[in-house]
């Protein structure tokens, strides 16, 4: 988004222009008979906005029953592999006929790393973290913070955790757009309150009010956000972030056009993190909220609770926590 501010970057344009390995995708259409994946070339070229609203037709394995036979079949690693022949998988369906959560984030990290001629890592310490005072925040884990590392947990069938390390590549083939930065929550939630200020905090301008307004708002038209179905239990469960209810994607968050049924307001952003790091911003009633834990599966039924219930003590305390302020 900074980028496009300063008109580098464009929503609409094929992207292939930057990154010629995009120049012709293939769609996945299912597999033969005897289990060779059948591919044909995409209708129309991926753009900047595809990537951004997650409509390009790339997805995730952890979250698609198709590009994880694909990847077991043809031996590709999965994207969180760090490795760069990750990139080698076909689209799930066409650039803007769908909406899927998947790697088109990753995608939109080379682009970032094409125009600007540094790595992931630098643009974001340089332009985002340092300026902000995110000085816990990064890919690698400095010697000096393994100390303070989270462990990760299991929860197991009878509802117990039980100890699983997990750290990310820390000599990854390319930073992620879409995953593996290490934080706090005192740093993520500078950030938050960075986008809810509308791009500045702590008299630091990080983006312009009107894009971080663009952000929260609907770009995908008539598509709506749908169910992630997971072919691995272990690693996350299925998942809506508010079921029974069209939601909508930005650039790039999840947007709930009608009031959320724990205070949010309609028109508030949310995501998550794999290890359920769950957050929202309420541009409305200018409230953000976080809740960090390291839990496998992602969308752990006692942790959504917990959420939930942060989520709505937080705004019935919201009126006299502003008198005491």
């Amino acid at each position: 988004m900074q980028l496009i501010e300063q008109g580098k970057l464009h929503l609409d344009r094929p992207v292939q222009e930057i990154l010629p390995e995009l120049a012709n995708p293939q769609v996945l259409t299912g597999f033969s008979a005897d289990g060779v994946p059948m591919l044909r070339p995409a209708r129309r070229p991926i753009t900047l906005r595809h990537l951004l609203t997650h409509t390009s037709g790339y997805t995730y394995s952890l979250w698609s029953e198709s590009l994880a036979r694909y990847e077991q079949i043809t031996g590709t690693p999965a994207i969180f592999s760090g490795k760069n022949a990750a990139f080698s998988v076909p689209l799930e369906f066409d650039p803007g006929e769908k909406w899927q959560y998947g790697m088109s984030i990753e995608w939109v990290g080379k682009l970032v790393e094409a125009i600007s001629g540094v790595s992931l890592a630098a643009w974001f310490h340089d332009n985002i973290f340092a300026p902000l005072g995110m000085a816990d925040t990064g890919f690698i884990i400095k010697e000096e913070q393994l100390s303070r590392v989270a462990t990760a947990a299991q929860r197991e069938t009878d509802g117990s955790l039980v100890a699983m390390p997990y750290h990310p590549p820390q000599q990854p083939e390319f930073f992620m757009g879409g995953t593996g930065l290490f934080s706090t929550p005192r740093d993520y939630m500078v950030f938050l309150q960075m986008l809810l200020r509308g791009g500045t905090f702590n008299k630091v301008e990080i983006l312009r009010p009107e894009t971080v307004a663009a952000m929260m708002t609907n770009q995908i038209g008539n598509l709506n956000v749908e169910k992630m179905v997971s072919p691995y239990p272990a690693r996350s469960q299925n998942f809506d972030l508010f079921p029974g209810m069209q939601h909508k994607w930005g650039f790039s968050f999840d947007i709930n056009p009608q009031p959320g049924p724990f205070g949010r307001s309609a028109g508030s952003a949310a995501w998550a993190g794999a290890l359920n790091t769950h957050y929202w911003i309420d541009p409305v009633k200018k409230i953000t909220g976080a809740l960090f834990t390291q839990v496998w599966p992602f969308y752990d039924d006692r942790v959504v609770t917990l959420f939930n219930q942060f989520e709505q003590g937080l705004y019935q305390a919201a009126p006299s926590l502003r008198k005491e302020g």
